[in-house]
């Protein structure tokens, strides 16, 4: 009997061991308020609409001018004269007939899938080596700093352009295979002369809209405190500031906007929107563009600026004030492994994961703990992905750290899941595959981990 009372204390021993390793697994725990993307300015929604909403605590004047600013931005422009005083000027050289042509529904745009095709968000800027006195890129001698490929009746488009891939063949330790497109632009049509010999195209695909405001209003400071352009701590990591033409200052500042950080405020990059884009004149870009040789006095003007100061200001909040959608499954394990995967891979060395805003002229957007995952500075990115056309401080080989919120929305909002600053990744896996410069040992990192892990990181960043 002894024995057997013993049998069953070591059997129970055992189970008991046994169930205890079985539980010693400690769930991982999101951060506190993780899901609040935006701070108070986030909105709940994960349906078609979920660019388009005011930040959730706008109030106010500023919450009625949204409203306003919102109607000039989806809206068509017409060309002058015409009844509709109030939105008339277009052209006669432009990309889009309104802004959320590019930017549908606050979402992202895409590259053209035919020849010919309007309507889907990408543009091509043109430059030349050398600068200007305000230190940006020269533009082209005839066309100038952006093909306009539409024009207003009875006259004659600048030009188009088409894009061919290259397949490129990347592949994982593990031995699965993914086929990346690599694209060729070729301008077409030209009808006002040749291009440059020396011409530097460098393709953009339009951006998302949501929280502009808020990174505003993120301190200089802040983002300076993470630059390390001479790779002080020998990291490779070497994030540096743009410093751009600010046309109210009459000064360089601290870039923030574009794809290289070539616009320092959101008033300015709408300004500059308008301008190229639509070609509409403002008080801070007075000037129509015209090919060189051709009188653009001869063409019918929407006023004088034909953007208004009330109407640039009222485009200017409603796109300071757009809401950023909350987290989604923020809490699920996986979700919570691919964070700490992320992490690991040093994928926030550059996505910085949590920001605080300071001071901004809109009351909504200060003081808010945000998570854009940007440092909002410029990286070398590799040869794969550069332009070769500079833009300010920023290199052929650099591009801004873009912000990672709403990326798990594309698809929901804008039905095409295509990323990078010319639309050439087909997918989030694809876009982690073109890192290269200072990104190409998490890249490397990301390609021998096993499927299974690097499916986490891949569903954690949909999350955001």
């Amino acid at each position: 009997m002894k024995i057997y009372n013993n049998y069953l204390l070591i059997l129970f021993i055992i189970i008991f061991t046994s169930c205890s390793k079985e539980n010693s697994y400690t769930p991982l725990i999101a951060d506190e308020n993780e899901e609040l993307s935006g701070g108070k300015t986030t909105v709940f929604n994960e349906g078609v609409r979920a660019f388009e909403l005011q930040a959730s605590n706008l109030k106010g004047d500023n919450a009625l001018f949204f409203f306003t600013g919102n109607s000039l931005f989806n809206q068509n422009w017409v060309t002058a004269p015409a009844s509709t005083t109030g939105r008339d000027g277009l052209g006669p050289f432009f990309n889009a007939r309104a802004c959320s042509t590019c930017h549908f529904r606050d979402g992202r745009g895409r590259a053209p899938e035919i020849l010919g095709e309007i309507n889907h968000g990408l543009l091509l800027r043109l430059s030349t080596p050398g600068i200007t006195s305000t230190g940006a890129s020269n533009p082209d001698p005839i066309y100038g700093r952006q093909l306009q490929d539409q024009s207003i009746q009875n006259t004659t488009t600048q030009g188009t352009f088409e894009i061919n891939y290259t397949p490129v063949v990347v592949s994982y330790s593990s031995g699965e295979t993914v086929t990346l497109r690599k694209p060729t632009y070729t301008i077409k049509s030209l009808a006002y002369g040749s291009l440059a010999t020396d011409i530097q195209i460098s393709p953009r695909v339009a951006q998302q809209m949501i929280g502009l405001g808020l990174l505003e209003a993120i301190p200089k400071n802040t983002i300076l405190e993470y630059a390390d352009e001479n790779d002080v701590n020998s990291d490779g990591i070497s994030g540096k500031p743009n410093y751009v033409w600010n046309v109210e200052a009459n000064k360089a500042t601290l870039g923030r906007f574009g794809w290289k950080a070539n616009q320092p405020t959101i008033k300015q990059q709408v300004a500059a929107a308008f301008a190229g884009d639509l070609g509409l004149t403002s008080s801070l870009f007075p000037n129509e563009n015209c090919p060189d040789g051709v009188d653009c006095s001869q063409f019918p003007n929407g006023g004088t600026p034909e953007v208004t100061n009330k109407a640039l200001s009222r485009v200017t909040i409603y796109s300071s004030t757009l809401g950023v959608p909350a987290r989604r499954n923020h809490d699920d394990q996986e979700i919570l492994e691919g964070k700490e995967l992320f992490n690991t891979i040093n994928c926030t060395a550059c996505h910085i994961p949590k920001m605080k805003t300071g001071t901004h002229t809109i009351p909504a957007l200060e003081n808010q703990t945000i998570r854009a995952y940007t440092d909002l500075l410029l990286h070398d990115m590799g040869n794969g992905l550069a332009d070769n056309a500079a833009d300010f401080k920023a290199t052929g080989k650099e591009w801004r750290t873009p912000p990672l919120w709403g990326i798990g929305l594309i698809e929901t909002v804008n039905g095409h899941t295509n990323l990078l600053h010319d639309g050439r990744a087909r997918n989030i896996e694809e876009a982690i595959l073109w890192h290269g410069g200072e990104a190409e040992k998490s890249q490397l990192a990301f390609i021998n981990l096993p499927a299974t892990e690097r499916n986490k990181i891949l569903a954690f960043i949909k999350s955001l």
